[in-house]
């Protein structure tokens, strides 16, 4: 691991040469200036931010920390037009004197103000970008979206997106264009985060006053990231405000949160910390006291980052976060549980400048996550533990050398630390149960590495091209796994408002998470990819047509996909894991298809906004060893998903959000008949072996409902201080449809004959919230 990270600390200086070396496209009359664009209050990075000159047609695109590189064929002076979702355009002349290094401060916009209409054609980055199936969600659009108990949440936020289908009614899992929630890479500030819930998944383990931007990426990978096969969804956290002192802060019904930051030294380093707690627990506990019944549930989440600007070229960053969830309950005949799992993760990073055109980005990651699960009903107990170390180091050198090409190229290394561990038996009426102690169960090691390089080139005004290669290189004690990941998205405008895009891209997964269903809660535990156990892969091709009216106030697309998937890993059935099993020779692998549908239009300025998304698809797989070899449909195969989400801003003082979801029925599986079983031995619950003949050969009811809320917001003082306050009004499941959570087989008292039920957990929840802002 030493050796790998000097050689990846070293990779500038070796792949710098080559390039400095290539000649350079532009003339020797253009102008590069480069810089950073940001908030005008509190510096924060405007990642995605436009700057553009209108004379000569040229833009660029702010990176992941507002950094932008933009060069013009000319001499100054020249105009220059700077804008973001949610700030006002400005113009700017661009001088002798000024050209170079250059930052900008967008002021944010004033929705009670007519907005200023700029002369200059703006960038409409989704139709003119070669990128397709990248959708961002702006943070005030998350913010704004009606969720239940008015948690803000950024999983929930994201199931409203085409190509995205939910897991159970009310949770936060989801699941990308066929894909299992296992891939679905999702970072923070570049670091995994393994289980993105709290609260049973009710909601996500992200506070969103810490974030700054979130993109999904669900096609048409950019070549820089990998290691999973279905979506990244990249979330990167707030730098903290460097001018002055600020917090804000919310109490709602399941938690609270409070949110600092300020400047360490004023315009050069800042802070913010978030902290988040649940009080189920405090809630819970008078009344069960006066039952037989004894539990807690607690959860809290701390987001923190520190940043310093060691000079005008120069600028670092450490984050950290820890997420944890606690929750035990015991009660006499019934299902009795304790489960405890948290992520932990840091991240150091240092931004670089070489001159006006290069910019690179060193990280150094480490993630912890673990999960400790025990069950009983009955005469049958399960105990499940996985744990997930991973330290890791990755750079990024990003070359602009004109406006036609923007290069990166890299390399990363990740240090895998597994620990899978499962049991499940009956309760023994003499000898103990047996225990599942993390600091001696038996870890499994692994390597994981890539190069990659990506090029986005604009080859005219109408064909534009990003390509990259990834080579990951995965090894073990005994096995190594050498790959290549060719990538490719194609852009052919039809018009200046139309374009035509093609994306093709092949995507590896070296960790598997595998699905255990041993007890009535369904946990899932990661391993690793090794002689046995294939890396999962995947082919997918997309097709797009992208078109913006009414100058780029609505933005439209519709998408069409299908891909491939090998290598994926169920447990056999009939399996009973016992604790030194080797999980490996437990498998079966099999291989999915995925092919769909997606329409998206968007409205994102003016008093009304918000998204329409319609996704529809089919999901099958086929496994040797499972349902006789024949395919079946994927769990959360859903054929129809339609999402509308609205926000509607009154006044100053008022505004609305509405969302309306509708999901065809997932695929369960049921027993078309049953053994008795004289002997000992059994399913779970009785003393009866049930007969299925297909996988998944059922559908839930389909499931629908309208969420709506109310936000009220003022500006009080409180002695000499102002702050703004905000009062959330939400009805989660207006009419109290009762969606399926999940289906389970009971006896009729009557015909003694097996029967269906359907339990539904949520529904209509009202729900207040207090926001508040210093």
């Amino acid at each position: 691991m030493k050796n790998a990270l000097s050689l990846l600390w070293a990779l500038p200086c070796l792949i710098l040469p080559a390039l400095c070396g290539c000649p350079s496209a532009a003339s020797a009359q253009s102008t590069s200036i480069s810089g950073y664009i940001k908030d005008s209050l509190s510096a924060e990075a405007l990642i995605g931010a436009t700057i553009f000159a209108p004379d000569f047609k040229a833009g660029a695109t702010a990176n992941n920390y507002g950094f932008y590189a933009l060069s013009v064929p000319a001499e100054p002076p020249f105009e220059v037009v700077v804008s973001y979702v949610g700030y006002r355009t400005r113009r700017y002349t661009i001088t002798v004197d000024t050209k170079g290094k250059r930052d900008f401060l967008l002021p944010q916009k004033d929705n009670t103000l007519q907005e200023v209409v700029v002369s200059a054609k703006p960038a409409d980055q989704n139709v003119q970008q070669a990128r397709m199936s990248v959708i961002d969600l702006p943070i005030k659009d998350i913010k704004s979206i009606a969720m239940i108990a008015g948690e803000r949440d950024v999983l929930k936020a994201v199931q409203f997106l085409p190509g995205v289908q939910t897991g159970n009614e009310g949770t936060t899992g989801f699941y990308v264009r066929g894909g299992n929630t296992d891939q679905n890479l999702v970072l923070l500030d570049e670091a995994t985060v393994y289980n993105p819930n709290h609260l049973f998944g009710l909601f996500s383990t992200f506070n969103v006053n810490a974030l700054n931007n979130v993109t999904l990426i669900k096609g048409g990978f950019p070549a820089q990231f990998g290691g999973r096969l279905s979506s990244i969804l990249d979330i990167t956290m707030r730098e903290g405000n460097n001018k002055k002192f600020q917090g804000e802060g919310g109490i709602g019904l399941l938690s609270s949160n409070l949110t600092l930051e300020g400047p360490l030294q004023k315009g050069k380093s800042s802070y913010i910390i978030s902290a988040r707690r649940s009080y189920a627990d405090l809630l819970a506990k008078p009344l069960l006291r006066k039952s037989n019944e004894q539990g807690s549930y607690f959860l809290y989440d701390v987001n923190a980052k520190v940043n310093y600007i060691l000079g005008k070229n120069d600028h670092v960053f450490l984050s950290f976060f820890k997420g944890l969830d606690n929750a035990s309950y015991t009660a006499a005949n019934s299902l009795n549980y304790g489960i405890n799992f948290g992520n932990t993760t840091g991240t150091f990073r240092w931004n670089h400048l070489i001159g006006s055109k290069m910019f690179v980005n060193t990280a150094v990651i480490f993630t912890n996550y673990h999960l400790s699960l025990s069950t009983s009903q009955n005469n049958f107990y399960s105990l499940l533990y996985t744990g997930v170390v991973d330290k890791s180091a990755k750079t990024t050198l990003e070359w602009y050398p004109n406006n036609k090409h923007s290069i990166k190229v890299g390399a990363q290394y990740i240090y895998h630390a597994l620990t899978p561990a499962a049991v499940s038996a009956r309760i023994p009426r003499i000898r103990k149960r047996i225990q599942l102690k993390p600091d001696s169960l038996m870890q499994v090691f692994s390597n994981e590495s890539a190069f990659f390089i990506n090029d986005e080139w604009i080859a005219n005004r109408r064909l534009g091209l990003n390509f990259g290669l990834r080579i990951p290189y995965f090894f073990t004690q005994n096995s190594a796994y050498p790959l290549v990941e060719p990538r490719v998205t194609a852009k052919y405008s039809l018009d200046d408002a139309t374009s035509l895009k093609l994306a093709y891209t092949d995507m590896n997964q070296f960790l598997h998470l595998v699905p255990n269903s041993t007890a009535s809660l369904p946990t899932d535990i990661w391993i690793s990819s090794s002689d046995i156990v294939k890396p999962q892969k995947s082919r997918q091709v997309a097709l797009g047509l992208f078109r913006n009216f009414s100058r780029n106030r609505y933005e439209t697309s519709i998408e069409a996909y299908y891909k491939t998937m090998r290598n994926q890993a169920l447990f056999k059935e009939g399996t009973q894991i016992v604790v030194d099993s080797d999980l490996d020779e437990k498998l079966t692998f099999g291989n999915g298809t995925s092919y769909g549908l997606e329409l998206f239009v968007r409205k994102s300025e003016g008093k009304l906004t918000g998204w329409v998304a319609y996704t529809l698809s089919k999901t099958t797989q086929q496994f040797a060893a499972l349902n006789l070899g024949r395919s079946f449909p994927f769990t959360y195969d859903r054929r129809h998903v339609l999402n509308v989400v609205a926000m509607y801003q009154l006044n100053k003082k008022w505004s609305f959000a509405g969302n309306f979801v509708f999901n065809s029925g997932g695929a369960y599986t049921l027993p078309v008949g049953r053994i008795p079983v004289y002997e000992g031995g059994g399913s779970l619950y009785d003393d009866y072996y049930s007969d299925y003949t297909d996988r998944n050969n059922y559908r839930l009811n389909a499931a629908h409902r309208l969420d709506l809320s109310a936000s009220c917001k003022k500006t009080s003082h409180l002695f000499r201080w102002h702050y703004d306050s905000e009062w959330v009004f939400s009805l989660y499941n207006v009419y109290s449809r009762r969606n399926p959570y999940f289906v389970y087989l009971t006896t009729d008292p009557v015909t003694k004959e097996p029967k269906a039920k359907q339990v539904s957990l949520i529904p209509i929840i009202p729900g207040v919230s207090y926001n508040f802002k210093f």
